[in-house]
């Protein structure tokens, strides 16, 4: 019975990193609808190629550095007890890769190739597995002293902090770095729009994130027999806030209405095993919300070009549903209780401030050494001529 519950856990995460694999091509089509279409192909290529490097940077020192496990051992020690380390590498190894993918949405059309992977490995070796160490396997020292003093730890179930304001805060200063896309905004004040070349692409894109959010988030208890239904429905009802919040402030605007969902279940995963379904739904409504006004509004005041808002969905939604935790997971708000409003803020601030301070270092020294960004010619052919050269659709190939 004891080989039958480990190898029915390995199978359960199993699954669970399965289903979050698919989420990086919901991250791939995503962005690729978002772009413009002569930057379709270099989309595909950098979500596909920072996973091979984040799979790298993590199996080499990224896991090790978070849990204290490597994989410098004999296979038949490796595969002791069923593999189950291996199959959690591999789950959590899916979140990891979610940093680069996220940072790849902000930076597009105008970032350089190798330079990114670069950062990608810096990145998923050595900063987020530091933030990730701390939080989900209590390095340091940080949550015993959260819990001393507030008298819960920081919680984090799912990775609204751990994973998607890290990633989104990460690419707030990799985007002030490479600067505004040219011709993006004028010195009058005008703003040129540079419309999504594909809402199916970018409807796909979304609808599958969608769907194996609730691998994310559900099999986050990453033990069979810690499997929550209440997780599943809070997912749920944070989606469908999210949707319904953003289908009214974006004024049916498609793009908005497909990002919704995602903003909801951003700021749902800290807190999914613990709230009502009616906080779910009212975290994932403000998420929605929250980012259709930053996207349309502070963005553009403050001459932002991320192209996906990655900053606003990830980065702010994130944070907000780090605090949200400690405000509807409480026993007065209908959840579970066990949780602190101070250690969830200070634990949010945390995130935010190493993200920051790692991912200005990473892209900063890159910028100073080899570069980051494409020159003037490179991107206005574009990123799919300039460096895959090759287009989307070859109507000029096969024309004659």
């Amino acid at each position: 019975m004891e080989q039958f519950k480990t190898s029915a856990d390995v199978l359960f995460v199993l699954l669970g990193a399965i289903m979050v694999l698919a989420m990086h091509a919901g991250f791939a089509f995503l962005e690729v609808g978002t772009v413009r279409k002569k930057n379709q192909v270099n989309a595909l290529v950098k979500i596909l190629s920072d996973f091979a490097m984040s799979t790298l940077a993590y199996f080499i020192v990224g896991y090790s550095l978070a849990y204290g496990t490597g994989f410098f051992v004999s296979a038949e020690q490796l595969a002791a007890n069923s593999g189950y380390e291996l199959v959690k590498f591999f789950f959590l190894l899916t979140f990891a890769a979610a940093i680069p993918a996220i940072i790849s949405g902000g930076i597009a059309e105008r970032a350089r190739f190798v330079p990114q992977l670069i950062a990608t490995f810096l990145l998923v070796g050595f900063v987020y597995p530091f933030f990730e160490g701390i939080v989900w396997n209590g390095n340091l020292g940080f949550q015993d002293w959260l819990e001393a003093a507030f008298g819960a730890k920081f919680h984090d179930f799912a990775g609204s902090v751990v994973v998607h304001a890290f990633g989104g805060w990460i690419a707030l200063p990799a985007v002030l770095l490479l600067g505004a896309r040219r011709g993006r905004y004028h010195k009058d004040g005008a703003i040129s729009a540079h419309p999504p070349s594909s809402i199916p692409f970018l409807a796909l894109g979304a609808w599958i994130l969608t769907v194996g959010w609730f691998g994310f988030n559900v099999m986050s208890a990453q033990r069979l027999e810690a499997v929550n239904g209440l997780v599943a429905l809070n997912s749920l009802m944070a989606m469908i806030g999210g949707t319904l919040a953003a289908l009214a402030a974006g004024r049916n605007d498609p793009g908005f209405v497909h990002n919704g969902p995602l903003a909801g279940l951003v700021a749902v995963c800290a807190g999914s095993d613990l709230m009502h379904p009616l906080g779910a739904l009212f975290v994932g409504a403000v998420a929605g919300g929250l980012f259709v006004f930053l996207f349309t509004t502070a963005q553009n005041r403050w001459k932002i070009d991320d192209v996906l808002g990655v900053w606003p969905l990830h980065g702010l939604c994130g944070a907000w549903g780090g605090i949200a935790a400690g405000i509807f997971g409480s026993t007065a708000l209908g959840g579970i209780g066990g949780v602190s409003f101070a250690a969830q803020v200070i634990g949010t601030l945390a995130g935010i401030v190493i993200a920051l301070v790692g991912g200005g270092v990473v892209y900063g020294v890159i910028r100073a050494t080899i570069g980051l960004r494409l020159d003037a010619e490179e991107e206005f052919a574009g990123a799919d001529l300039s460096i895959h050269k090759i287009t989307a659709t070859a109507e000029r190939e096969t024309a004659w």
